[in-house]
C-alpha cells in the first residue's frame, strides 16, 4: 500500500518521467574559425548559412574589434539574423603585476564593449594557463580576481551583463566555483567550457557538476585522454572523436543548468598531445593545493577508456610553419567544425533553428 506522501509525489514523478527532453539553442564558439580570418560580418553569415541560433565572438579579428561604431553595427547584425550574441575579453590577471591597472581598464572597455553590441555576457577568465600567473599562491590570485569583479559590479549590473569566468588551463571547477561564489553569483557565472577541465586533471563531468548550477553558457570541445608513461597525456579533437561522453554530458548538463544557457560547439585541433604530470607531486602542491582525490580518481578512470588520436592532423605550433601552411590549416580547421556542427546536430540534437 503506498503512503500519503507517495500518493501526493506520483504524478509529479510521472509527469517528470515523461517530461520532453531540453531543447537546446545552438551556436559557434568564433574562435574555432580564427584561422579563416573572417571578420565580424563574415562569421555572423557563417552563422545565418549553418541556421544556427547564437554566436558567440571571442577574441574577434575585426579590425573594428575596439570602435563604438562597429559595435553598433554588430548589435544590428544580431538583430536583423534573430541571433543571440555573446562576447567578452581575455585574462583578468596580467603576469606582471605592474600591468594590474592596464588589465583593470582592458575589463571595463570590454563591458562597454558587450553592452553596446547588445550582448548578454561578458567573458573573462584567471589566466590564459597556471604558467601565466603572476607570483605567489593560487590562492591570493583568487582573491585579486574577486576584488577586480567587485570594483565593476554596479557596471555590470547597470549595464544588464553578467561576467562569464571561463574554466581554463588554470584552476580546477571547484575553485573557479569559489571564485564566482565570492565575487557574487548575481553578477558572475560560469562560461562553461568542457575542453579546458583535461589541463587541470579533471573529468569534463565534473566541472559540469560543479559549475552547470552557476553557468551562463556552455561550450563543447572534445578530447582524447589516455594513460601515458609519464602521466596522462591530453589532446584536442573534432567533437565525437575523443573520450568524452557527449550524450551523458549534455543530458547531465540538462538536470543542472537553468534554461536560458546556450550551447556553443568550440572545436579547437591542430594542437599536439600535452602529458599532464599528475603523479609529479610538484604538480599538485604549486598548481592544485587543495585538490580532491575523487576528482584524480574520475580523470583516471577517463584515461584508462581513452586511446590516442592517430588521424592525419596538421599542426600550428610552431608560428614559421603555421604561414607555410596555412591554406592546409584553413580547410582542416573548416573540416572540423563542419563535422563538429553535424555532430552537434545529429547526434546530440542540439539547435533549434535548424530544425524548420
Amino acid at each position: 500500500m503506498l503512503t500519503r506522501r507517495e500518493l501526493f509525489m506520483a504524478p509529479l514523478a510521472s509527469a517528470l518521467a515523461h517530461a520532453a527532453p531540453r531543447q537546446w539553442r545552438l551556436g559557434i564558439n568564433t574562435y574555432c574559425l580564427r584561422f579563416m580570418r573572417w571578420n565580424d560580418r563574415q562569421l555572423f553569415d557563417y552563422c545565418i548559412k549553418e541556421q544556427l541560433d547564437s554566436i558567440f565572438l571571442q577574441d574577434s579579428l575585426d579590425p573594428g574589434v575596439m570602435d563604438p561604431k562597429h559595435w553598433a553595427e554588430v548589435r544590428a547584425w544580431a538583430k536583423d539574423a534573430q541571433l543571440h550574441l555573446e562576447t567578452g575579453g581575455s585574462a583578468l590577471l596580467p603576469k606582471n603585476p605592474d600591468a594590474l591597472p592596464q588589465a583593470k581598464l582592458m575589463l571595463r572597455r570590454h563591458i562597454e564593449r558587450a553592452k553596446a553590441m547588445g550582448a548578454t555576457m561578458v567573458r573573462t577568465l584567471l589566466a590564459s594557463d597556471r604558467y601565466n600567473m603572476p607570483a605567489g599562491p593560487v590562492e591570493k590570485h583568487v582573491e585579486t580576481a574577486v576584488t577586480m569583479l567587485k570594483e565593476v559590479r554596479s557596471i555590470v549590473m547597470d549595464a544588464g551583463l553578467k561576467v562569464g569566468i571561463e574554466n581554463h588551463k588554470d584552476i580546477q571547477a571547484w575553485r573557479t566555483r569559489q571564485l564566482i561564489e565570492a565575487a557574487g553569483t548575481d553578477f558572475v557565472g560560469s562560461y562553461l567550457d568542457t575542453g579546458n577541465p583535461v589541463f587541470v586533471a579533471e573529468d569534463p563531468l565534473t566541472t559540469v557538476e560543479e559549475l552547470g548550477p552557476v553557468a551562463l553558457t556552455f561550450h563543447l570541445r572534445d578530447s582524447v585522454i589516455y594513460n601515458h608513461p609519464d602521466g596522462i597525456a591530453v589532446q584536442w579533437v573534432p567533437l565525437g572523436e575523443g573520450t568524452i561522453d557527449f550524450k551523458a554530458l549534455v543530458a547531465r548538463a540538462a538536470e543542472v543548468m537553468k534554461p536560458n544557457v546556450y550551447i556553443h560547439c568550440k572545436p579547437i585541433t591542430a594542437r599536439p598531445p600535452v602529458v599532464i604530470p599528475v603523479y609529479d607531486d610538484e604538480f599538485w602542491s604549486k598548481w592544485f593545493p587543495g585538490a580532491r582525490s575523487r576528482d584524480l580518481a574520475r580523470f583516471e578512470s577517463l584515461a584508462r577508456r581513452g586511446r590516442p588520436w592517430n588521424k592525419p592532423h596538421l599542426m600550428a605550433d610552431l608560428p614559421e610553419l603555421r604561414e607555410q601552411n596555412m591554406e592546409g590549416l584553413k580547410i582542416q580547421q573548416m573540416t572540423h567544425m563542419k563535422q563538429s556542427l553535424a555532430y552537434c546536430k545529429k547526434d546530440l540534437n542540439l539547435g533549434l533553428r535548424w530544425k524548420g
